[in-house]
């Protein structure tokens, strides 16, 4: 795995744009930092929101504000409140968000979470 310098970088949120990305139902709304092999989002969910798709990738994810369902295609689902914290490796399930009410994450992911064995 390729490894990569990042320089101290303070990330002002408040001065990132905001994407909206629509859901199945409701909306998300994704700011972004990219750095080489790592990308670090503030990422709000709707009232009502529920992912368009099962992503496989690997991420950590932070709950900041509110509560979600992680749902896996394997029929578990997990109830993420604030506070709580899920990491998972790319490849290592299928799994897709759901929120009833607005929900804030920091969601950290890249090439660390890779599963090259």
């Amino acid at each position: 795995m390729e490894t990569f310098k990042i320089p101290f970088t303070d990330i002002d949120w408040s001065a990132v744009p905001k994407e909206e990305h629509k859901g199945e139902t409701g909306t998300s709304f994704w700011q972004i930092v990219q750095f080489p092999g790592l990308r670090i989002r503030i990422v709000e969910y709707s009232q009502g929101y529920i992912a368009d798709h099962w992503c496989k990738k690997g991420h950590i994810v932070h709950c900041l504000e509110g509560e979600f369902t992680s749902e896996l295609e394997n029929d578990k689902s997990i109830t993420m409140k604030q506070g709580m914290t899920y990491v998972v490796s790319d490849e290592m399930s299928s799994h897709r968000s759901v929120a009833r009410n607005n929900v804030k994450l920091l969601i950290i992911d890249g090439d660390f979470l890779k599963c090259d064995l």
